[in-house]
C-alpha cells in the first residue's frame, strides 16, 4: 500500500512498541468508509458492522505481504446473508452487505449484533494474488457477540496470527460514518529471552493498554493517530512509521460487464431483458450500466 502524506483520516499508521517489540497498526477511516456505506440504504446496525469490517480488513491486510486482494467475509443464516469487504495492496477499499429479511429488535442487535444479524455462520479471510498463485484462506465459525469477538476467536484458532484488535464503527456528530481499528501483533522475533520483562507479562500489559481505548477515541477526528497511540502506549515507548493511504475505489468496469454479457447464452441473456434493456448494477458501488437491444446485439457481434 502506498505511503500516506499525513496524520489524518483514511490511513494505516504502523507502529512498534519499543520495550516489548510488539508490532501494531492503527486504522482511521472517515470519508472512505462513509462513501462505501453511503452508496446503499443499510439499516444502521448493518452499516456499523460493515464499517468495522472495512477497518478490520485494512488492519489485517497490512500485516501481510501480498500483491492482490485481501478479502473478509461473514456469512450466516440470519437476516444478513453475507457481508464482504476487501482491500488491494494499493489501498483500494470496498464493501457491501446482502440482506434476506427483517432485522430483529434493535436493542438486541445493539447488545450482540453478530448472532442477531447473522445467526449461525462463518468468518473467512482470503488472499487472492491472481490465477497463477495459490490462494490462502482462513475460516472459522462465527462465535461471539461482536465482530471483535469473532476475530479474536479466529486468532485463537490460527497459526498465522497471534494478535488482538480493538474495533469500532459509528456515526459522528454530523451523521457521517467513521471507523477505526487498532491491531497489536506478536511474532517469534519478539520472543527475546534476554528481555527483563517476560513476554507474556508484556503482552498482558499491552492488552490492558489497548482495552483502555474508548470507542469515541478510536474514531474521533480531533484526536490524531499519533496522539492516540502516545496516550495508549507511551509507557512502553512507541515508534511510528510512515502512514499508508486508504481510499474507496470499486474495481467494476464497463469492460468486465461486457465480457460477462458476451459470455451468456441467448436464453440466459433473454431472461435478463426488462423493458427492452439489460441493466447491470454493481453490488459494491451501486453504479448501474444499461444496454438496450441494439447495443447488446452490437456487443455480442463484436
Amino acid at each position: 500500500m502506498p505511503a500516506g502524506t499525513g496524520d489524518g483520516d483514511n490511513i494505516i499508521q504502523p507502529f512498534v512498541l519499543n520495550t516489548s517489540r510488539f508490532h501494531g497498526r492503527l486504522v482511521r477511516l472517515g470519508g472512505a468508509v462513509d462513501d462505501i456505506i453511503g452508496r446503499h440504504d443499510y439499516p444502521d446496525p448493518v452499516a456499523a458492522v460493515l464499517a468495522e469490517s472495512v477497518a478490520l480488513t485494512s488492519a489485517l491486510a497490512a500485516a501481510l505481504k501480498f500483491d492482490g486482494v485481501f478479502n473478509l467475509q461473514l456469512s450466516g443464516d440470519g437476516a444478513v446473508k453475507f457481508l464482504v469487504s476487501d482491500v488491494t495492496n494499493a489501498g483500494d477499499l470496498r464493501g457491501y452487505a446482502g440482506l434476506r429479511g427483517e432485522l430483529p429488535d434493535a436493542d438486541a442487535v445493539d447488545r450482540s449484533p453478530i448472532p442477531h444479524l447473522f445467526g449461525n455462520g462463518y468468518l473467512s479471510f482470503t488472499v487472492d494474488q491472481g490465477v497463477h498463485t495459490e490462494r490462502y484462506q482462513g475460516i472459522v465459525d462465527l462465535r461471539g457477540a461482536t465482530l471483535q469477538d469473532c476475530v479474536h476467536h479466529y486468532f485463537q484458532q490460527s497459526d498465522q496470527f497471534s494478535a488482538a484488535v480493538k474495533l469500532y464503527g459509528g456515526r459522528d456528530a454530523n451523521g457521517r460514518w467513521r471507523a477505526g481499528a487498532i491491531m497489536l501483533q506478536r511474532s517469534p522475533e519478539t520472543e527475546d529471552p534476554n528481555q527483563e520483562e517476560p513476554t507474556e507479562e508484556a503482552w498482558r500489559s499491552a492488552l490492558i493498554m489497548l482495552s483502555s481505548c474508548t470507542d469515541g477515541e478510536l474514531i474521533d477526528p480531533e484526536i490524531s493517530a499519533h496522539n492516540l497511540l502516545f496516550r495508549l502506549f507511551n509507557e512502553d515507548g512507541i515508534r511510528v512509521f510512515d502512514p499508508r493511504s486508504l481510499r474507496f475505489a470499486c474495481r467494476c468496469s464497463e469492460g468486465k460487464v461486457e465480457r460477462v454479457l458476451k459470455a451468456l447464452s441467448d436464453i440466459e441473456l433473454a431472461d435478463l431483458i426488462v423493458d427492452d434493456r439489460v441493466t447491470v448494477t454493481c453490488e459494491f458501488c451501486n453504479d448501474e450500466r444499461a444496454y438496450d437491444r441494439a447495443q447488446l446485439a452490437q456487443l455480442r457481434a463484436s
